[in-house]
């Protein structure tokens, strides 16, 4: 079976940070149901030139990786599909749209993939049609219509100015589950620890053997 053909809008936008870069359809270990479009490893074990350093730190292509949060929390879902069947989820800071594709690879009825970067919202897109899945893509999180029975965050918890959404969470759906690689001990009356998963983010970055474990924490 041939290989399918990288996404031409997809490259395009890559290649405004990194010209000689590309995205490579990738299966992901422990999660054989979904493939994604990632990032070519190739173009990455160098050294950067001093333009393209800048323009990574400028505008980071973080939809061309799947991240180990979200890859845990795709698993999670995949093993309890009676979580997500039937229900209308929202994947908050979607990326790759991994944990938002597992929701509706599990039966959900309305899968959203939401995030603010054009680049994720592109990725999501694609990766939906390389898995043939239905999915929902929205930018704004305020301006998403409709009743929310469950909302998904992974990885998101790094930037402190997205702790403000944990509340509206709550507020705006019955349920909702947190997975992150890097708080430990979430601190928020909503929130209580569910358990512990394990991720890695691809392509492999050489983080820490502690940022694959993953917390998994349930608001409501």
């Amino acid at each position: 079976m041939p290989s399918p053909i990288p996404p031409a809008e997809l490259e395009a936008l890559l290649h405004q940070v990194l010209p000689d870069a590309g995205v490579t359809p990738t299966s992901l270990p422990g999660l054989p149901e979904l493939r994604l479009w990632l990032l070519d490893p190739t173009n990455l074990n160098r050294a950067f030139a001093g333009d393209e350093t800048r323009r990574l730190l400028e505008s980071p292509p973080y939809w061309g990786f799947c991240w180990g949060s979200g890859l845990a929390l795709a698993r999670w879902i995949l093993d309890n599909p009676e979580r997500v069947r039937g229900r209308r989820v929202l994947d908050f800071g979607s990326g790759s749209g991994v944990v938002a594709l597992a929701c509706s690879a599990a039966g959900a009825q309305r899968s959203i993939a939401c995030d603010l970067d054009p680049g994720a919202q592109l990725a999501s897109a694609a990766n939906a049609e390389l898995n043939g899945l239905p999915l929902e893509l929205a930018a704004d999180f305020h301006a998403v219509q409709g009743e929310l029975d469950l909302i998904f965050a992974a990885d998101v918890l790094y930037d402190s100015e997205n702790h403000g959404f944990l509340e509206t969470f709550c507020q705006r759906a019955p349920e909702v589950l947190v997975a992150d690689s890097r708080v430990r001990h979430l601190q928020h009356r909503r929130y209580r620890r569910v358990t512990t998963l394990h991720g890695q983010t691809l392509p492999e970055l050489g983080e820490p053997l502690e940022f694959r474990q993953v917390t998994l924490y349930r608001g409501a």
